[in-house]
């Protein structure tokens, strides 16, 4: 029975590094659908490392937009799926905090 009171400050320190994990991810992952919005709506000059940047940057975001692009259809020049997937993220973000603290 003592054993089990010593693993449990284990067991709150994984959940709380978990926890940080998601949240940071999701975070810089947002911040990322950021960057494909910026770089998508302004028109930058040829550069080689900009390039290389926006193609990560649609590597990262397209996919996962897509998801919602397939569902919501743009509206004339309008793209609407950024920020419903940003919307989408903050959901989850939320949901698996919750998770993560009713373990506790």
């Amino acid at each position: 029975m003592g054993d089990h009171l010593a693993t449990l400050p284990l067991l709150f320190d994984t959940a709380t590094s978990v926890q940080r994990f998601v949240d940071t991810f999701i975070y810089v992952y947002i911040l990322l659908i950021f960057a494909y919005v910026l770089t998508s709506l302004v028109r930058l000059p040829y550069r080689p490392w900009l390039n290389r940047m926006q193609r990560f940057l649609y590597d990262v975001c397209d996919p996962y937009l897509r998801l919602f692009r397939r569902f919501i259809p743009p509206f004339g020049p309008l793209d609407l799926s950024p920020m419903i997937a940003v919307i989408s993220l903050i959901v989850l973000q939320q949901i698996l905090d919750s998770v993560i603290q009713a373990v506790l």
